[in-house]
């Protein structure tokens, strides 16, 4: 896809929906950019005519990805899903 400033972006692969808020979703996915190997992407995402605009995210490396994992393991416990918490997918 094209969007703004000739940017070319194509999801490989949907991973999880994180949230949704009032229609904005927070979505993990592999992303190539102007024909790039894909990167983990975690990013808001809003519905429009189109289908769906990119708002703010962040774009990770494969070794980037291992090293938030190698920081996230240690404290996984704290970040156990809490009764009620929406989660489509666990990581």
């Amino acid at each position: 896809m094209i969007h703004g400033n000739a940017v070319q972006y194509d999801v490989v692969e949907h991973i999880a929906v994180l949230s949704e808020s009032n229609g904005v979703t927070k979505e993990l996915n592999r992303i190539s950019y102007n024909g790039a190997p894909p990167k983990l992407d975690l990013r808001a995402w809003k519905p429009d005519g189109s289908g769906k605009r990119m708002l703010k995210g962040v774009t990770l490396t494969n070794e980037e990805a291992r090293a938030l994992r190698e920081v996230l393991n240690p404290i996984k416990n704290r970040l156990q899903p809490r009764a009620g918490d929406k989660h489509r997918k666990r990581l």
